[in-house]
C-alpha cells in the first residue's frame, strides 16, 4: 500500500487531488423537494464546486476566528453544507467535534463539555440547546449559524461565506497532528472522544479503497454520515438519503430504494438495522437493485438471516461485506457475504461465534488473555493460545492512538510496545486455524457463573434459530463470579400462541447444547434497547437491569 511521501498529511488533500482529476464529476448529490406526484428533486456539488466552497468558508472560518488546533463543535445535518464545512476544518487545521445527537442531551452535552471546545457551528435547533444549557459552552468564543440565526448572536454561514473566491493554502498539518475528535456510542459505558490525526483519516482512506476495490466511477448512498466524508476523497460520489440518520432502524425501505434506483447507486453503507428492515421489504417484493455493486454493513454484528435476506436484491456478482472495527479503528478485519454463505454463517448458528474474516493487509491483529486490568507495556507472554479466546487487540496506520483528556480511558484501552499502539477492542474472540478472526461478544457483556464463562454471541446464536425468535440477549444477574444466566428474547413478531409453550421450547433447546445447558431462565421483551449510531447493538446493561426486575416480580 502506497503511503504519501513527507510529513506533511492533510486529509483535505485529496478532495483537492479529486477536483483536479475529476473536475465535474458530482461530489454530493442530496434530496431538496418532491412534486405533486411525490417524484425527487435533488440537487448537487461537483468535486470542482465542493473544493472551492470549501476553500472559500476556510477563509471565512479563518476571519471569524477558527485557525489551526481550534476545536469546533460541528452540528450539522448531512448535506452539501456538512460536506464543505467539514474540508474547510480541515484545510484550516482546525479540529472537529462530533457527537451522536440520539445519545441523549446530558450524555451529548457532557461530551461536548469535556474537550473544551473554542468554537460551535451548528443549525437552529443546535444554538437553541447552548443557549438554553449555557454552562457547558464557556469556552466558546465564536458561534456560526448554519440557516436563520434568531435571537443568539454570531456569525452565519452565508456570512462566513462572503469573503475570498481564491484557493485556500492548506494547513501544514503533519501526520501526528489532531484532525478530529469523534465521540463513541458510550453503548458499554461513558462515551469516549477518540483522538484522530490526520494520519488516521489519511491511512482509512486508503484501506477502504483499496480493500473493497473502490473505483473513481463509483457512486456511494452512505447511510451513516460519518462514513459519507470518505466519499469525496475517495473519489466516489455521495447520495445523501432522505431519512433520519439517527433512527436507521425505522428508515422507509422505499426512499433507501428509490436513491439506489434513480442515482445508479453502485455501493451502499448500512447498519445491520437498516439492513434488515430494507432487506426484509425488498425480498417480500421481489425487489431486484443491479446496480449495486457492494454492500458495507458495520456498526453490529450481521446476522446470517440479515445477509441471507438482503443478497435476494442482489446481482450473482455482487457481495455484501461486513469489516470489522470500532470508532477508534475502522476497518481493520473484513469478510464478505460468499464466505459468509458459503461455510462460516452455518458455523455461527451452532455457537461458534460470527467470522469477522482475516485482517486487512498491513493491520496487525492479536488475540489476548482476557483482563479487565490495565496492561501498560505488551510483551508476547500475555497472547493467549491458538484458538483460545480472549480480547481483540490491533496496531496499524488507521488505530487512533488516544482518547482526548482522558488517561484513565487511555489506561484501560491502550498498550505501548516499542513500535506504536495497540488498541484494546473490548471484544472477545479467537482466532482459527486459517487465521480469520471469530467475534464472541463484548467483553463486559461476559456472564461468569461458578461453573463457567458465558459468552454473549455464540450462546445466542443456539435461541436465535427458532423461527419465533427475531434476537436474545444474554445477561447476567448477580456479581462476577457467581451470576446466574438469563436469556431475554424479543420474538419474531407478537407471540400469539401460549408464551409458556415458546418458553418451554427454548429451554429444551438450551438443554441439549453444551454452551446453553446452565440456562434456565427466559424472558420476553418486546423491542430490545439498542444503542443510538446504528440501532444494532444491543443496550445489555438497560436490559440487565430490566432482567433483574423482571425476575424480583416473578419471585414475589
Amino acid at each position: 500500500m502506497q503511503k504519501p511521501n513527507g510529513d506533511f498529511v492533510n486529509v483535505s488533500s485529496h478532495l483537492e487531488r479529486m477536483a483536479e482529476i475529476q473536475p465535474y464529476k458530482r461530489a454530493v448529490v442530496y434530496p431538496v423537494s418532491r412534486d405533486k406526484k411525490g417524484r425527487i428533486a435533488y440537487a448537487h456539488l461537483t468535486f470542482l464546486q465542493l473544493e472551492r466552497e470549501s476553500d472559500r468558508i476556510a477563509h471565512g472560518l479563518n476571519k471569524a476566528g477558527i485557525n489551526k488546533g481550534t476545536r469546533t463543535v460541528l452540528m450539522v445535518k448531512p448535506g452539501a453544507d456538512f460536506f464543505s464545512l467539514v474540508f474547510a476544518l480541515f484545510k484550516t487545521g482546525a479540529v472537529p467535534v462530533v457527537v451522536d445527537p440520539g445519545m441523549g442531551i446530558n450524555r451529548m452535552l457532557s461530551c461536548l463539555k469535556s474537550t473544551r471546545p473554542e468554537a460551535f457551528i451548528g443549525i437552529p435547533l443546535a444554538h437553541v440547546l447552548r443557549t438554553l444549557f449555557p454552562g457547558f459552552f464557556k469556552t466558546v468564543k465564536v458561534w456560526i449559524t448554519v440557516g436563520q440565526r434568531l435571537f443568539w448572536g454570531g456569525h452565519t454561514l452565508d456570512m462566513i461565506k462572503t469573503g475570498d473566491m481564491e484557493s485556500y493554502p492548506q494547513a501544514m498539518t503533519k501526520r501526528n497532528d489532531t484532525a478530529a475528535i469523534l465521540f463513541t456510542t458510550g453503548s458499554t459505558g461513558p462515551a469516549k472522544g477518540a483522538v484522530y490525526t490526520h494520519g488516521n483519516f489519511d491511512a482509512q482512506v486508503r484501506y477502504i479503497k483499496e480493500h473493497f476495490r473502490i473505483g473513481a466511477e463509483e457512486i456511494d448512498l452512505p447511510t451513516f454520515p460519518l462514513f459519507a466524508l470518505f466519499d469525496p476523497a475517495i473519489g466516489m460520489t455521495a447520495v445523501i438519503p432522505d431519512m433520519d440518520p439517527t433512527k436507521p432502524a425505522l428508515v422507509n425501505p422505499e426512499k433507501i430504494i428509490e436513491a439506489v434506483v434513480n442515482q445508479g447507486v453502485t455501493n451502499m453503507f448500512a447498519s445491520p438495522a437498516l439492513l434488515n428492515r430494507v432487506g426484509r421489504y425488498g425480498r417480500s417484493r421481489g425487489i431486484k437493485l443491479p446496480s449495486l455493486k457492494r454492500v458495507v454493513s458495520a456498526g453490529a454484528p450481521v446476522s446470517l438471516s440479515n445477509i441471507k435476506c438482503f443478497s435476494s436484491m442482489l446481482t450473482d456478482e455482487a457481495e455484501i461485506h461486513t469489516p470489522y472495527g470500532a470508532t477508534e479503528a475502522v476497518p481493520v478485519i473484513s469478510i464478505g457475504s460468499r464466505e459468509i454463505l458459503s461455510e462460516t454463517g452455518k458455523l455461527s448458528e451452532q455457537g461458534h461465534g460470527i467470522c469477522v474474516g482475516t485482517p486487512l493487509s498491513g493491520i496487525d491483529v492479536k488475540i489476548i488473555g482476557i483482563s479487565d486490568d490495565p496492561i501498560q507495556k505488551w510483551s508476547d507472554g500475555i497472547i493467549a493460545a491458538d484458538g483460545e479466546a480472549g480480547e481483540i487487540t490491533v496496531k496499524g496506520e488507521l488505530v487512533t492512538r488516544s482518547y482526548f483528556d482522558n488517561p484513565e480511558a487511555d489506561a484501560l484501552s491502550k498498550i505501548k510496545d516499542k513500535t506504536g499502539i495497540w488498541h484494546r477492542m473490548g471484544d472477545l474472540g479467537r482466532k482459527d486455524e486459517k487465521g480469520r478472526i471469530w467475534f464472541l461478544g463484548r467483553k463486559s457483556h461476559r456472564v461468569i457463573t461458578p461453573n463457567r464463562t458465558l459468552f454473549t454471541i455464540p450462546c445466542e446464536a443456539i435461541f436465535n434459530n427458532h423461527p419465533e425468535v427475531f434476537r436474545s440477549a444474554l445477561v447476567g444477574i448477580g456479581k462476577k463470579p457467581n451470576q446466574v444466566p438469563v436469556i431475554c428474547i424479543e420474538p419474531e413478531h407478537e407471540v400469539k400462541r401460549d408464551k409458556e409453550k415458546l418458553e418451554k421450547e427454548l429451554l429444551e433447546i438450551a438443554g441439549k447444547h453444551e454452551l446453553t445447558k446452565e440456562i434456565k431462565t427466559i424472558l420476553f421483551h418486546k423491542s430490545f434497547p439498542v444503542d443510538i449510531r446504528h440501532n444494532s447493538k444491543i443496550f445489555r446493561e438497560k436490559l440487565t437491569i430490566w432482567a433483574e426486575n423482571q425476575i424480583k416480580r416473578r419471585n414475589g
